[in-house]
């Protein structure tokens, strides 16, 4: 977790068009993927979630002044160098810094992860709220999914060979959604109640306690000297 973040704030800190620091960076992360044991580009191939969080910084390279780069032709819309420098540069953070947290999902037994944000004093509440968002989700994915069975075994075609309309399925879509509002609303009470008559304080109790060993301070500390050996060159520039 703390190498995740110091990566995450590494990756932040590099100046605005240093593409052989965010290159070196990216070798960081493929190295970490391999030695994690699950292969060389499994952060990267889905990393593709970062995309549309970039649609914000779109608009730079029509804003930031500078040397005109090219023109849109029907718009009349000139982008300038620098404008496109810097939102690449925001495209190539954002997809090292999601490729990061997937390593750490992937490679981390959630519980793990829910005990490192407690130990590193994040607020018990989010961590619990956090908690149980992952396992839920579950329990809704099984709800949807039968409520997605008896819509199909309720509205068969008849033979007549042709789909519903787009308006049926949009208001049958919309009272799914409603209704599968409600019920999450009606099991979470019952959750809540039922975890305060067991004893719950609103404190997760994990069920072993991480301590640092040798390969973990090893570990650490070859993580910091890699990122300030990438970083500070960068900085210093």
């Amino acid at each position: 977790m703390i190498v995740v973040v110091a990566y995450v704030i590494a990756v932040g800190l590099a100046p605005d068009g240093a593409w052989w620091t965010f290159t070196a960076f990216f070798l960081l992360i493929l190295l970490a993927s391999r030695l994690s044991s699950l292969g060389w580009f499994f952060a990267a191939r889905r990393a593709y979630v970062a995309i549309p969080f970039a649609l914000a910084a779109l608009a730079l390279p029509f804003t930031v002044p500078g040397p005109v780069a090219f023109t849109l032709p029907v718009l009349g819309w000139t982008a300038s160098a620098p404008g496109l420098v810097r939102f690449f540069s925001i495209l190539f953070r954002m997809w090292m810094a999601v490729q990061a947290a997937i390593l750490l999902t992937a490679s981390t037994r959630f519980p793990d992860l829910l005990w490192a944000l407690g130990a590193l004093r994040v607020p018990m509440t989010l961590v619990g709220i956090i908690g149980f968002m992952y396992r839920y989700l579950f329990v809704l994915a099984d709800e949807a999914l039968r409520m997605l069975r008896a819509r199909s075994a309720r509205s068969a075609s008849a033979g007549l060979g042709r789909r519903p309309s787009v308006g049926w399925q949009g208001r049958i879509a919309g009272s799914m959604i409603g209704s599968l509002f409600l019920r999450a609303i009606e099991r979470s009470e019952r959750v809540y109640a039922a975890m305060r008559a067991r004893g719950y304080d609103g404190r997760p109790r994990p069920q072993s306690l991480f301590r640092m060993r040798g390969v973990d301070w090893t570990a650490l500390g070859t993580s910091g000297v890699l990122l300030g050996v990438v970083l500070l060159p960068a900085l210093l520039v």
